[in-house]
């Protein structure tokens, strides 16, 4: 990204790349409202510590998740609140709903906000309108957003589909937002189609992982021009999270910068 005059989003979009190589490795845990727990309550924050050992630059959580973790804990790794949600029990799970405001993860400290938008659901118009809202009070309070655009409804068929992908990062631009995320074109190598199109930095979304490593994933969103990886059901279900989160840093970042022996500080959170 081009050098931004010194205002409280650019510095806290300095923050969310740890090296300042404007890569990105962020680990989202918001899937405890989705899904269900990802670790027993008392072992959250040794996940965290071994997500922010391992090198990432950012965790994900919902607010009052975040009011349960070790502040020293993020001391090098940045935190972004997630702000839309829905359960795997709703009658239609694509249904995002805005669940906070970003004047709370402000006060949280928060170094970035985040929505999830499903694009070609039944509920679409009011997650656009949602995306719309956030994003001016993002503005308002100086903090990124981070749009996670998904195609998902029942009118799609090919969600890797390149041409929709590149509506979807448009759709993310257009309405405000500093970041996004989507998944992965298929083919892999039609992601560069996609990237040409964004005005946005572009962060691939993990997967489920049934045909592509998570190491190989990474490479790939590397080399069709992508700006790092959000993963984070194959991160906290590894039976290493802290060696899986080292070995992508390492890929994200080159073998020194993804070294979990790297001292780096971030300032705290300022409204």
């Amino acid at each position: 990204m081009a050098t931004l005059p010194l205002t409280g989003k650019s510095l806290r979009l300095a923050r969310l790349s740890r090296h300042g190589d404007d890569r990105f490795l962020f680990i989202p845990l918001d899937h405890t409202i989705s899904d269900g727990p990802i670790s027993t309550a008392s072992g959250f924050n040794q996940l965290v510590r071994d997500i922010a050992d391992g090198g990432a630059d950012a965790i994900v959580v919902h607010k009052g998740r975040a009011r349960t973790i070790q502040p020293e804990l993020l001391s090098r790794c940045a935190l972004v609140v997630h702000l839309s949600a829905s359960t795997a029990h709703a009658p239609d799970t694509n249904a995002k709903v805005l669940v906070g405001e970003v004047a709370e993860a402000v006060r949280l400290g928060a170094d970035a906000v985040s929505v999830h938008i499903n694009i070609g659901s039944d509920t679409e118009a009011a997650q656009l309108a949602d995306l719309g809202t956030i994003a001016k009070a993002s503005d308002r309070w100086g903090i990124p957003l981070i749009a996670m655009m998904y195609p998902r409804g029942p009118r799609l068929t090919e969600p890797g589909d390149p041409v929709l992908l590149s509506h979807v990062v448009n759709i993310a631009a257009d309405l405000g937002a500093d970041l996004v995320k989507v998944p992965m074109a298929a083919p892999p190598d039609r992601m560069v189609e996609v990237v040409a199109s964004s005005p946005l930095p572009i962060v691939v979304a993990g997967g489920s992982g049934a045909d592509t490593s998570v190491a190989q994933l990474a490479t790939n969103a590397l080399t069709v021009g992508c700006h790092g990886l959000a993963v984070g059901r194959r991160v906290f279900t590894s039976a290493a999270p802290r060696q899986t989160v080292h070995e992508l840093a390492s890929i994200i970042h080159g073998p020194e910068l993804g070294s979990e022996s790297t001292p780096q500080s971030r300032m705290a959170g300022v409204p």
